[in-house]
């Protein structure tokens, strides 16, 4: 380390990287190294006073709850002292990853891309001298990520700093990094990833329509729906009407608001309610429950990633499904079992079945969730950034899945990624959010 290095620590899912890293961060045991996991958190593991909706339910945050402003200050006292050197990098930063006009949210309410650019800025006004970071690039949108790989590279060369980047996805490497630690067979790595089998295809081909399922011939109507918090405008006068069989692509800068739309859509949003709103031909307020409507929706989200921090095995989180619980609640029958681990079979994970959830890796951890949402076979499948933590392989049978289970009919898509690539080949229309201002 006699010289600034960009290190890559490259490899497919359950591979050994977060082990590795596990045993480089005590090789390195320093002041001047710092870590960061890009992982679906909101905060600690053991913060039990989170829960899912929390994030569009204002009026359950209390006093000390920190908002960004607060929370960055507060790092930076505590990682250095308080000089105009570092004032300047504070300031920087802030200007990079256009912090200003959420200084004042709370924390709780950042979306998740958001959230990781206020990871990243604590972390580098710390001025690490050895830095790791696990995954840094996911849940950002493009434009971030770009200025996140220039940010990173110029702070290795001007501050002499050696950087660790774990990365799973091949496209996410910079064209800087200087040396490789391979994980995985490199070949292998780069190799095409293998499509879902023909016996899983034909097997999920064959599912039995179900006899309650709805048919309705728009699957959700919004007019006109605004959503403020306070001074902040979130969505503004949106029009959107999702018919029945359209698999839609959901997408927009981190913060414009599509988290939040789907939460209107899925029943954990409050302010449904007061929004011109028809699911299944039903309106929003006449009568039903959220449970009437949970029932035909099958949903993943980095809030729900977040919600799963209980010991549980992972055969137990797929059956939270069915019953649309964080955390399984009433005792699955054997044919409810049986049915799960269907589910976990299509997705390669069966093996998983006994094992805790929060025993293996992150990418393991959101191919669980992915047959949890599947696991009711939805006629609305809303997948909100399904693929993080993904490698190319596991996220071409996620593709694969989505495709041939849009082939059955009163199926419905919307999908949110800020990469392209995830996109399956099924999407019919598009959609883009602007933030507002």
């Amino acid at each position: 380390m006699e010289k600034p290095q960009v290190i890559a620590i490259v490899g497919q899912n359950a591979s050994g990287k977060t082990l590795y890293v596990d045993r480089l961060r005590k090789q390195l045991a320093s002041d001047s190294v710092r870590y960061i996991a890009f992982s679906d958190s909101y905060g600690a593991a053991t913060d039990r006073a989170y829960y899912l909706q929390l994030r569009w339910n204002q009026h359950d945050i209390d006093a000390e709850t920190p908002t960004a402003g607060s929370a960055l200050e507060h790092s930076f006292l505590l990682t250095g002292p308080d000089n105009e050197e570092r004032r300047e990098l504070q300031r920087h930063l802030y200007a990079l990853f256009d912090m200003m006009p959420l200084l004042d949210k709370y924390v709780i309410t950042l979306s998740s891309g958001e959230l990781r650019k206020l990871q990243l800025i604590k972390t580098l006004m710390s001025g690490p001298r050895i830095l790791i970071l696990d995954n840094p690039f996911i849940g950002l949108d493009a434009e971030t990520r770009q200025q996140l790989k220039d940010l990173l590279h110029r702070l290795a060369c001007e501050q002499q700093m050696t950087l660790y980047l774990v990365l799973t996805r091949g496209e996410e490497v910079p064209d800087y990094v200087t040396d490789f630690i391979w994980m995985t067979d490199e070949a292998l790595f780069r190799s095409t990833p293998a499509p879902l089998s023909s016996e899983k295809r034909e097997a999920l081909l064959r599912l039995p329509v179900h006899a309650d399922d709805y048919h309705a011939d728009v699957v959700a109507d919004l007019r006109q729906v605004s959503i403020r918090y306070g001074e902040r405008t979130i969505l503004r006068a949106l029009d959107w009407s999702i018919r029945n069989g359209e698999r839609w692509a959901l997408s927009g800068q981190n913060g414009s608001g599509k988290s939040t739309l789907l939460s209107l859509i899925c029943a954990d949003n409050p302010q449904a309610y007061a929004c011109d709103i028809t699911l299944f031909g039903h309106q929003r307020g006449s009568g039903e429950s959220i449970w009437d409507i949970k029932k035909h929706i099958g949903y993943v989200s980095p809030e729900m990633h977040r919600s799963y921090q209980r010991n549980l095995p992972c055969l137990q989180i797929v059956a939270s499904g069915l019953k649309d619980t964080i955390g399984l609640y009433t005792r699955a029958s054997e044919a409810e079992k049986q049915l799960c681990r269907w589910w976990m079979w299509l997705f390669g994970i069966d093996h998983l079945a006994d094992r805790s959830f929060l025993a293996v890796s992150s990418g393991e951890q959101r191919l669980v969730l992915l047959a949890r949402a599947f696991v009711k076979d939805p006629e609305l499948l809303i997948l909100d950034e399904p693929m993080h933590g993904l490698d190319a392989h596991q996220q071409q049978l996620v593709k694969d899945i989505i495709d041939t289970f849009c082939l059955r009919t009163n199926k419905t898509l919307i999908m949110v990624t800020h990469y392209p690539s995830e996109l399956p080949s099924c999407i019919t229309h598009q959609k883009y959010l602007t933030k507002q201002q």
